[in-house]
């Protein structure tokens, strides 16, 4: 299967997704340390990706989203930012909001 159809297809099967370094609960990078801690305090129910588990993911993925660094933070597929982003959006209240009509899109 071609990299751009293996995110296509975990992107389909989940609402919230973040690709990271590391996990929710072993982060291996500040950045997704804090993206994850953002999720979690907006009460998100997401996917996480451990990109330094798969290779061709943390290659393939910034051509496919067009964004260089991890984390990555898709919701319904589309592409919402880093770990500057994703705090900037906890901040303004929007990310909860992101992630309840996620929730809700999903039922």
């Amino acid at each position: 299967m071609d990299i751009n159809e293996r995110i296509k297809g975990i992107l389909d099967a989940h609402p919230v997704v973040l690709f990271m370094k590391g996990t929710p609960q072993f982060p291996m990078c500040g950045f997704s340390s804090r993206t994850a801690q953002a999720l979690r305090a907006v009460g998100a129910d997401y996917h996480s990706v451990n990109v330094l588990e798969d290779p061709e993911i943390r290659a393939g993925l910034p051509h496919y989203s067009n964004w260089p660094t991890f984390p990555q933070l898709f919701v319904h597929g589309e592409l919402i930012g880093g770990c500057d982003i994703a705090l900037e959006l906890q901040a303004s209240g929007e990310l909860e909001r992101i992630v309840r009509d996620a929730r809700k899109a999903r039922v």
